[in-house]
């Protein structure tokens, strides 16, 4: 994991700028959230934490990490650091408490997946590698449960990595997509790191390599007969069904089975049909049709509707890379600071675009259920705020919405205790196995219609403030006691 190196500069000019104005030890809270859901969805699977979490575990500078930065000039060809800061980096831990949204959740826009306080210096330099992770993770894992929705319960395999954002990337890829309910991956090396399914065939070059497609799948049967699926379209596609088809009869009376076929190029809709017509022809009922070629969603769906027997979903490219969308649009806002005689302040950031208002105050979110358990609310809430209304303001009509006797569930988590870690991580299954059942509990919510918003004391917070950044007050609204 790489250590506090990974960061932007202007993170470490900033903390230059708190040590220099003797601010570096005053609390902040800082929160990691998006303001728009990937893909144009309606939700985003969070995920990353226990990468974030190893990351934070590691926090420090290195002796090589002080040298590099004494390198560094600014105007005049001057050292940007002086040698004393320095030497309170060398000797610098991670001591801020961090909540967090346990990976796999279902999670919607503005909400914090990480709450991080504790002295600003600390909770500045760690933004730019937490957005890093989080982000990637999250829009991976969220790609992933679409991809799993679409397929009704089949099977998606993870084949992205000769495509991914470099071997980190490969790796977080085939993490993130696990979590978000794929079934395996290709990828041998997260299946070593993090006990993800490793599954494969062969390619084009296999088949091509030998004198004719026959002698390739009697070859490869030789040399897997226990996991044998084979190319079929290399050459003509319904011809390598038959030829096959050979040679799973001859597995049959070796004693094992053809596993299936698989399909790369073509009408995947007319192919599968004609595939699994031979194949049931013969007797092989239980040979799989695995397909790929540039998978994505939409195209699981379209071939969906149109009936294709496909059992399996090869996906690369689109799974890996996030597709369409190239990034999570993650934020790191401060929320609230201590002044200097220790009281808390809230903080805010202004915008002409509503969207990027930030919310104020100790963040948490509420999930509300009905007596039958299911979600029927999100609201961010203020921790600070010793009484909460059992109303919201909903971010979607800007309407006051009374949740009324249902029951409701924090959703951060306490992380780290003082730099601490307090929580338990869960294997990489049960993330899985979480991620996979909040799917099928928000199956019977209409997500676009699901209300989301601010308790209704926070909003208010919220508007004061804002009118008195537009009536060129100070806007210092302190924390209640």
């Amino acid at each position: 994991m790489p250590g506090a190196l990974l960061t932007d500069l202007y993170q470490l000019t900033m903390a230059y700028g708190y040590w220099k104005a003797g601010m570096h030890e005053r609390e902040a809270v800082f929160h990691l959230f998006y303001r728009k859901n990937p893909f144009r969805g309606t939700f985003a699977i969070a995920a990353g934490l226990e990468l974030a979490v190893q990351y934070l575990q590691n926090w420090h500078f290195t002796d090589d990490d002080i040298v590099y930065l004494s390198t560094l000039k600014g105007a005049q060809n001057k050292p940007l650091f002086e040698a004393e800061f320095l030497t309170y980096l060398s000797e610098l831990r991670f001591t801020c408490d961090v909540e967090a949204i346990p990976e796999g959740t279902m999670v919607f826009p503005h909400q914090p997946l990480l709450r991080i306080k504790g002295p600003i210096l600390q909770a500045q330099l760690v933004e730019t590698a937490l957005l890093n992770i989080i982000n990637f993770s999250t829009l991976i894992a969220t790609k992933s449960a679409r991809m799993v929705q679409a397929a009704e319960g089949d099977s998606i395999l993870e084949f992205g990595l000769r495509r991914a954002q470099g071997p980190d990337g490969g790796l977080t890829a085939s993490r993130s997509a696990y979590i978000g309910g794929c079934t395996g991956t290709s990828h041998v090396l997260a299946g070593k790191r993090y006990g993800i399914p490793v599954k494969g065939t062969h390619a084009h070059s296999w088949i091509m390599g030998f004198a004719d497609e026959m002698e390739a799948f009697e070859a490869y049967a030789a040399a897997m007969p226990h996991n044998c699926i084979l190319l079929v379209d290399t050459y003509d596609t319904l011809q390598g069904v038959e030829k096959a088809i050979e040679v799973g009869l001859q597995l049959k009376q070796r004693g094992f089975e053809l596993l299936g076929v698989r399909l790369d190029s073509g009408d995947l809709a007319e192919l599968s049909k004609a595939s699994r017509q031979l194949l049931d022809n013969a007797g092989l009922y239980d040979a799989l049709i695995v397909a790929s070629n540039d998978l994505d969603e939409y195209k699981i769906r379209d071939l969906k509707a149109a009936n294709a027997p496909i059992d399996v979903w090869g996906i690369g490219t689109k799974l890996a890379t996030g597709g369409e969308q190239a990034a999570l649009g993650g934020v790191y806002k401060l929320a609230a600071i201590q002044d200097e005689e220790g009281i808390w302040r809230y903080k805010i950031k202004q915008s002409e675009d509503m969207i990027k208002v930030s919310n104020p105050g100790l963040l948490q979110v509420q999930r509300w259920y009905n007596d039958a358990g299911k979600p029927i609310a999100d609201r961010i809430v203020d921790d600070w705020q010793p009484f909460q209304s059992q109303r919201m303001i909903s971010l979607q009509q800007q309407i006051e919405i009374e949740l009324g006797k249902g029951n409701s569930q924090n959703l951060l988590v306490p992380i780290f205790r003082n730099g601490d870690l307090v929580y338990n991580l869960p294997s990489l299954d049960i993330i899985r196995a979480h991620c996979l059942r909040q799917q099928a509990l928000f199956s019977k919510v209409q997500l676009e219609q699901y209300p989301q918003g601010l308790e209704s004391q926070l909003f208010k917070i919220k508007q004061q403030m804002l009118e008195d950044i537009n009536q060129s007050s100070d806007g210092l609204i302190s924390v209640p006691h």
